[in-house]
């Protein structure tokens, strides 16, 4: 199967396997435990508030389109990756490939309706969630993983399909409140200087792990 045959499938089986519901990463800290405060035993008991978090619609707006769309800017040129996109009822996914390098840059906005935190996100960018993305590769090897001073997560990985060596770096970035951005980037191994390049421009200062 040659490269670009190839992509087609990586793209299929992205999409495929990055579809999980957004509800299973929405489990909240286990409320803190303190000693109760022992009332007078001629005052009733006051029942203590029930805070109810504040959830938006998980549904995709134009903004989060126009947003998934516009994060690249000019760096992932029209004239050299060819641009698709889908709107999911949690996310919007958008696909550029570029055959002749036989590249891949896929990228999730992700919408949390009742937000999240750190904890959420360890759960939600976990083991499982790597081998659905990977399930129809031969092999896959998680060598590195950091995170910036700002937040910025960084997970590299290198992979086999089809004979085929492919190097991969995956960001996620805290883009607001109740919106995740995750980005891929697939290369060959025998481009890495390329690789490296489209990192620098899409992440500088944090292109791949001190």
């Amino acid at each position: 199967m040659n490269k670009q045959l190839f992509l087609f499938l990586v793209i299929a089986v992205i999409i495929s396997s990055c579809g999980k519901p957004v509800a299973a990463t929405q489990n909240s800290a286990p409320p803190p435990t303190s000693t109760p405060k022992i009332l007078p035993t001629d005052t009733p008991d006051t029942p203590l508030p029930t805070v109810t978090p504040v959830c938006i619609s998980s549904e995709p707006t134009q903004a989060d389109i126009d947003r998934a769309l516009g994060y690249t800017a000019e760096t992932l040129s029209v004239s050299e990756w060819q641009q698709s996109y889908s709107v999911a009822e949690d996310r919007v996914a958008v696909t550029w490939q570029n055959s002749p390098l036989g590249a891949v840059v896929y990228l999730e906005a992700i919408i949390f309706p009742c937000s999240y935190e750190e904890p959420d996100l360890n759960q939600y960018f976990n083991d499982e969630t790597w081998k659905g993305i990977f399930a129809n590769y031969e092999s896959y090897e998680l060598v590195d993983e950091c995170k910036s001073n700002d937040g910025l997560r960084l997970y590299e990985f290198k992979t086999v399909n089809q004979g085929y060596e492919y190097e991969i770096r995956y960001w996620v970035e805290s883009d607001t409140d109740t919106r995740v951005i995750s980005t891929m980037v697939v290369f060959p191994l025998e481009t890495k200087l390329l690789l490296d390049e489209y990192s620098s421009m899409l992440f500088p200062g944090y292109s791949t792990c001190p």
